[in-house]
């Protein structure tokens, strides 16, 4: 699990008037933080799909201006546990509550407030926690405040109908987070934008074709990791192992005579520095997301 204690950097003198914090995103499987996240830094820092499961860690992004200093902390989706991956998801995003200056509630408008979203309700400080109405675009407004009036009762700080796929209310939402920030330090420099390092980066980029280009049962089962990582005078030369659970999935992720993992490929190295050499091998380790020991040597 990631260490969620800030570390400041030597990044800069920030004045006296200079705010900072740290925001996690928080809610069920599905309900668009990832995209969210993406939306409010304009840039590309976490990897997103319509599976479930997608995010594993707790991905940090950075958003810096002249004033202020916000760092985003996206967690899994928590959900009912059907393995131990599972269970280490749901701990992971829930540690991620802990000290950090505001919670972003992350509920999916179309879908509507439910049982499992009243229930991570349950575990929040209202005090430090904004209501995030995501997937509005193409709702009329009638259904929006519907929705806004069922978690009114939360006793929120705040409540932003927001379309991370638009854009449409993100920049609201980033004025009044940076407004309820203490006065801090720069944690990080001002031009970076995501806390990963590369090789898991490159990993999760291939981990996110996969998530587009297969099946729903092989999705929950495909690990990826950087094994070899070798820089050149033309460009870097990566190796990522893709670990499914079994023979069958194997199949699958490589594809008939290969197409799917030379798709995969060739989606991840457009997102690659010019001249980056990707080299995609497929292994199988049996059931490893209800191994606990392969589920740590996984960084998960």
């Amino acid at each position: 699990m990631t260490d969620m204690s800030p570390v400041e950097h030597d990044s800069g003198p920030a004045g006296d008037d200079f705010r900072s914090g740290f925001v996690t995103l928080f809610g069920r499987p599905n309900v668009g933080k990832s995209t969210i996240l993406n939306a409010m830094l304009r840039e590309k820092v976490t990897i997103t799909s319509d599976k479930a499961q997608t995010t594993r860690n707790q991905v940090r992004g950075v958003l810096s201006t002249d004033a202020f200093q916000l760092v985003f902390v996206d967690t899994p989706g928590v959900g009912k546990p059907r393995s131990e991956l599972g269970k280490r998801l749901n701990a992971t995003a829930n540690e991620a509550n802990n000290d950090v200056d505001v919670v972003c509630f992350v509920i999916d408008a179309r879908t509507g407030y439910g049982r499992g979203d009243a229930f991570l309700a349950e575990r929040l400080d209202p005090a430090r926690t904004v209501v995030v109405l995501n997937k509005v675009d193409g709702m009329k407004p009638a259904a929006i405040a519907e929705q806004l009036t069922k978690v009114a009762d939360l006793g929120a700080l705040a409540y932003f109908p927001v379309s991370g796929r638009t854009g449409d209310g993100i920049d609201r939402l980033v004025e009044f987070l940076a407004s309820q920030l203490p006065l801090g330090p720069r944690w990080y420099p001002s031009a970076q934008r995501r806390d990963m390092p590369e090789a898991r980066w490159v990993a999760e980029l291939v981990r996110e074709q996969l998530l587009r280009m297969t099946r729903q049962e092989v999705p929950h089962s495909v690990a990826t990791r950087v094994t070899d990582w070798e820089e050149t005078e033309k460009g870097p030369h990566i190796r990522v192992e893709i670990l499914v659970e079994r023979t069958s999935q194997k199949g699958i992720v490589i594809g008939k005579a290969g197409e799917v993992l030379k798709a995969v490929g060739t989606n991840v190295r457009t997102q690659l520095p010019p001249g980056s050499f990707l080299e995609l091998v497929v292994s199988v380790d049996k059931d490893w997301h209800h191994d606990p020991a392969a589920i740590e040597r996984l960084g998960y």
